[in-house]
């Protein structure tokens, strides 16, 4: 009897344990799946906030145009065209073209008065538009300040560098004009006075209009035959391209750097052919730069007596 009890007793222990154990199982795998079902729920979270954080793009930012020299903002550009390079190109090389028109200023050359003192003289102002291109070409998401790159250069002319500046002649130009012509005379002589005694230090450039500045009747310029279109017609300042055009013979026998020249639509006579230099408010300039490494003075006296026109580039004994 005690046997029988003692196994039914054995029985019932291991069906308790098998029960048990079946419990412990079924909890443990209840407890893995809520685990595994928490973590499932974290990553689809987790899947859903990327998917609702918005991806920064170029094309929907707004950048500020900074002047190099103040910091000040120029100017707010949204690049909507971004990723469509021909159109986009076309764009910011316009946006260039047209802030570059409200900064660039030539540069107004140093002259010297008649007591031999140095007057006037304004610095150049250039804002590169290549260089803002390239910088609105690489826009990124990160930076939204844009350099608008502005350059300043003073004239380079002191009054030591000046002194005996006009000891001498490095190339000397002279043309012939009617003195009978009055009114053409006038212009020449206007405009031979406007350059004469402009100084040009090492890297100054010089700029015709810029030094002559407008031909109008306000400033005493006349009406005279000028060149348009092959024709001879009527226009306030006629005349004036004779100075410009002798003014370039002197200056390229002095070999300083030409960097604007434009021809006449038919031949000039008081020139040989090629080389004149035509210019017109609003239209063709006469440009040159001094490559010299000593300062120059530019000479022009217009003797409307004997109707010979001179231009003569001089410096110091000790520059050369």
């Amino acid at each position: 009897m005690k046997k029988v009890l003692g196994a039914l007793l054995l029985g019932a222990t291991i069906v308790s344990a098998f029960i048990a154990y079946g419990m412990y199982t079924n909890h443990s795998a209840k407890q893995t799946a809520a685990i595994e079902q928490k973590q499932a729920a974290k990553k689809a979270e987790k899947k859903t906030e990327k998917k609702k954080t918005p991806v920064l793009k170029v094309e929907d930012l707004t950048y500020q145009l900074k002047d190099s020299r103040t910091g000040q903002v120029m100017k707010e550009f949204k690049p909507v065209h971004y990723k469509d390079k021909d159109v986009y190109d076309q764009e910011i090389k316009q946006l260039a073209s047209d802030l570059a028109k409200g900064i660039d200023t030539p540069m107004q050359n140093i002259k010297m008065d008649a007591n031999g003192s140095l007057t006037g003289g304004s610095k150049q102002i250039i804002l590169k538009e290549a260089e803002l291109v390239k910088n609105l070409q690489n826009l990124n998401t990160k930076q939204l300040d844009v350099k608008v790159p502005i350059y300043e250069t003073a004239p380079n002319v002191t009054a030591a560098s000046a002194q005996g500046i006009a000891d001498v002649s490095l190339a000397s130009y002279s043309t012939r004009f009617r003195p009978s012509d009055t009114s053409r005379n006038r212009n020449v002589q206007l405009s031979a006075e406007a350059i004469n005694n402009v100084i040009l230090g090492p890297g100054d450039s010089f700029s015709y209009n810029q030094t002559v500045g407008e031909r109008t009747a306000e400033r005493g310029y006349q009406p005279a035959p000028e060149i348009i279109n092959k024709q001879l017609v009527m226009g306030i300042g006629g005349g004036i391209c004779q100075t410009s055009s002798t003014l370039f013979n002197a200056i390229d026998g002095a070999g300083l750097q030409v960097t604007a020249r434009s021809h006449h639509s038919k031949h000039v006579g008081y020139v040989p052919a090629g080389r004149d230099a035509t210019v017109s408010w609003g239209g063709p300039d006469f440009k040159f730069t001094n490559n010299k490494d000593y300062p120059v003075i530019i000479k022009a006296y217009a003797n409307v007596n004997t109707g010979v026109l001179t231009v003569d580039v001089r410096t110091s004994q000790h520059a050369i």
